[in-house]
């Protein structure tokens, strides 16, 4: 799940058709069995089965017509790009419907070689997938093998980017800066915060209310099935990471049958409780964990940082630095939000820790410059901040509407203040990014019961053991869920999103199964990649 949280004044700061019947798996399987509870639930569930069935078939006999992507898409010129009609309402499939883009990359060995295409979700809910084939485009090693087996596709799922993107705020005033300081030191300043969340949750309606039923797990799900079938693939083989794991644990459950391969990277706990209220409140422990490792590394290269040669004192340097934000934002833009949305790439990503502490360091020695530049909100970057605010209009539709989400203040304020006694980082600012979900206008959903359904192969679950974003359990969770599943533990290590890093205990085994589905025999823990060094 990535988010960047600094909930204040306007949200967050911050990123040739075949015979359908040759690429028709069976049926949407398990789709037409999720339904439990009332008559309706079930009628409606069976509508969508019926739904999904219908568009897959229309899309395989469609296809996709590969052309040259727009050149302000940022893809490489070797990429294609393409569109993928699905309907708003599976339950109503005749009804309005909407174009996905997706975009694509021919494999690259023979034609011998080719096992079909490999789709990409790299997480929010929100995150763009068109990136992927650059992967292929620009000769990364790692997935050199994989590359000459497949297609690499990567897609905007429903509501982000360039398919029929919602919005929550204008843009522009998302991003502005200073926001309030996340952490309450009043009832005052909780009202001011709930008022502003409230006012968020009444913006995606006003802008994008007919979407918001409809911006569910099970939805996107299902569009990855119509994507499958446009593509021309009897089955489907996915990597997804972070809340993509999410998203290919919903779809294995809902099309077992329909899955060939499947590499989960940084899961999200599946179990229907923890979907989505308790999953936040778990987060915010693990990035305290992991911002105290990074502290730790800060404090081994105090040499080059000059922060403090213990943990300690470089937590006493953060809560100098936020104090002082606080009392006068940086450059008069940089409040303690903004610092804790840009220190929060420590604890998501190895790749980040030596950035931050360089910074952070040239603040302590007296040049502000670097720090303010690289925490402050560009206003002239409009795509961008375009981007920023529909990722973040995307999470929480979609948040909101996979689950049902306390409704009482109380119970948000209970939880919220006990965990921040111990875990001061992150707690508030998540609180108040998904607070919209309390006062939400729309439809809230049960989510789905993951599980294994008949047909559904072994899955590939890599974890790393102190991961921020999507904590441990979630991993061990999905592997109990789904038997015949391997985990690949990356211990010691806490970096989100694994299969992108060297680590070759890790790499070859993702490209063995991707290339002939084989699992180990039994689950494997590999040591941690190499930790940064200044």
């Amino acid at each position: 799940m990535r988010r960047t949280t600094a909930f204040g004044a306007a949200g967050t700061l911050i990123t040739g058709s075949l015979i359908a019947g040759a690429i028709m798996a069976p049926v949407a399987n398990a789709d037409a069995r999720q339904g439990s509870g009332s008559a309706d639930a079930r009628e409606r569930t069976s509508s969508e089965a019926r739904g999904v069935a219908l568009a897959a078939q229309r899309a395989a006999k469609a296809g996709i017509d590969w052309q040259t992507c727009p050149a302000d898409w940022g893809l490489e010129k070797a990429v294609t790009c393409g569109w993928v009609t699905v309907p708003v309402d599976y339950a109503k499939p005749n009804g309005k419907k909407i174009k996905l883009a997706v975009d694509h990359i021919g494999n690259t060995g023979t034609k011998k070689e080719r096992q079909g295409a490999l789709v990409y979700n790299p997480g929010g809910p929100g995150g763009s997938g068109l990136r992927f084939p650059n992967r292929v485009a620009t000769k990364s090693k790692l997935w050199e093998k994989t590359a000459k087996a497949y297609d690499f596709v990567g897609f905007d799922p429903r509501g982000v980017g360039h398919s029929a993107p919602i919005s929550c705020v204008d843009p522009q005033e998302f991003v502005k800066a200073p926001k309030l300081d996340p952490v309450p030191d009043s009832e005052a300043d909780k009202r001011a915060q709930r008022k502003l969340a409230a006012e968020y949750a009444d913006g995606c309606a006003e802008r994008s209310g007919d979407m918001l039923p409809h911006m569910t797990t099970p939805n996107t799900a299902r569009d990855l099935d119509v994507i499958r079938a446009a593509l021309g693939e009897k089955k489907l083989n996915f990597l997804g990471v972070s809340y993509g794991t999410y998203l290919g644990a919903v779809y294995g459950t809902l099309f077992p049958s329909h899955v060939r391969r499947m590499v989960v990277d940084s899961v999200v706990n599946p179990s229907k409780k923890k979907i989505w209220y308790e999953a936040n409140l778990d987060q915010d422990v693990a990035f305290e964990v992991r911002l105290k490792d990074w502290m730790k590394w800060v404090a081994k290269y105090d040499a080059t940082f000059h922060l403090g040669d213990t943990a300690d004192k470089v937590a006493e340097n953060w809560d100098k630095l936020r104090a002082a934000a606080k009392k006068e934002p940086l450059g008069g833009v940089v409040g303690p939000a903004e610092l804790i949305s840009y220190f929060q790439s420590a604890p998501y990503y190895d790749s980040a820790w030596v950035g931050i502490a360089t910074n952070f360091s040239k603040y302590v020695a007296g040049d502000a410059k670097p720090l303010i530049e690289a925490a402050s909100p560009d206003l002239s970057d409009t795509a961008g901040n375009i981007a920023s605010e529909n990722g973040n209009a995307v999470y929480t539709a979609v948040e909101c509407a996979d689950a049902k989400w306390p409704t009482s203040w109380k119970k948000w304020d209970r939880d919220n203040t006990r965990i921040h006694r111990d875990n001061p980082f992150m707690t508030w600012a998540n609180a108040w990014m998904n607070l919209p979900c309390a006062t939400w206008k729309s439809k809230q959903h049960e989510p789905v019961e993951v599980k294994t359904g008949k047909g559904l192969p072994p899955v590939l679950i890599a974890q790393a053991t102190r991961d921020a974003a999507t904590p441990y359990e979630g991993a061990v969770e999905l592997h109990k869920r789904f038997k015949g599943s391997r985990l690949i533990t990356e211990k010691d290590a806490g970096s989100h999103g694994i299969t992108n890093l060297v680590n070759p205990c890790l790499n070859e085994r993702v490209d063995t199964y991707l290339l002939t589905g084989k699992v180990d025999k039994k689950d494997v823990t590999c040591a941690p990649h190499a930790t940064p060094k200044p």
